[in-house]
């Protein structure tokens, strides 16, 4: 008897385990919901990959923001980013653009590619600097050398721009790459299991993507959710600076 109960157990949670991990793939249950208190500042980050957006549906959701990605390493550029940068601003949206950093191009290439796609224009969030091992190219350089470009991609962004990019980051390329590196630019932290802390306690997240395969109306793919640490008046500052 105990025998049969232990495996009904185990089937019981063996079931349980496996409705649960399907609802997270669907996008039905998130580990994450910051909750609007805290964070009210919300947004996403799109590209291409969200095929093309029924803005006027998407209007009526409760965003803020949303990061548009523009460019990837020195050639590829974002054959959405044009309508989705237009559409999302004609719209009243927050916008900003997202570099992804390839190990495979130099830094100076990568900035010439992002300025000659992003526009300069007021009221816009600043540039991004993706940076993730995830979809990269082989990395064969080391620490210091991947730094380097890093570096003249942000030096050539801020010239452009008048401000220091923003760089995403997962926890594993920040603790490789960037404790007590590059601490005046501010970091978007990518951590879907939970609230994240940085391994530099004196140094805070700026933007957080919480969840990447959220739900939204107007979209008919997932989606990245992401929320802003402050409120209105700091945010508002961050985009009229």
């Amino acid at each position: 008897m105990r025998i049969k109960h232990l495996l009904g157990t185990v089937c019981v949670v063996a079931v349980f385990a496996a409705c649960f991990v399907y609802a997270l793939y669907q996008g039905i249950v998130r580990l994450n919901y910051p909750s609007r208190d805290d964070f009210p500042i919300q947004g996403i980050d799109i590209s291409h990959h969200q095929k093309e957006i029924d803005w006027d549906r998407l209007k009526v959701s409760e965003i803020q923001f949303i990061f548009i990605k523009a460019t990837e390493g020195g050639d590829f550029k974002d054959k959405r980013f044009q309508l989705n940068w237009r559409d999302a601003r004609d719209r009243g949206f927050a916008v900003g653009a997202y570099h992804f950093f390839t190990f495979c191009s130099s830094g100076a290439d990568q900035a010439d590619n992002f300025i000659s796609s992003v526009p300069l224009e007021k009221g816009t969030l600043p540039p991004v600097i993706d940076l993730e091992y995830g979809g990269n190219c082989q990395l064969t350089s080391g620490k210091q050398e991947v730094l380097r470009e890093v570096e003249i991609l942000a030096s050539r962004l801020e010239k452009a721009y008048g401000r220091k990019p923003i760089l995403y980051v997962t926890k594993e390329f920040y603790n490789d790459f960037l404790i007590d590196q590059m601490r005046e630019n501010a970091i978007w932290i990518r951590d879907i299991f939970g609230k994240p802390t940085l391994a530099e306690p004196d140094r805070d997240w700026l933007f957080w993507q919480y969840a990447n395969r959220g739900k939204l109306e107007g979209i008919e793919t997932f989606v990245d959710f992401n929320v802003f640490n402050g409120k209105k008046d700091k945010f508002e500052t961050l985009i009229n600076n």
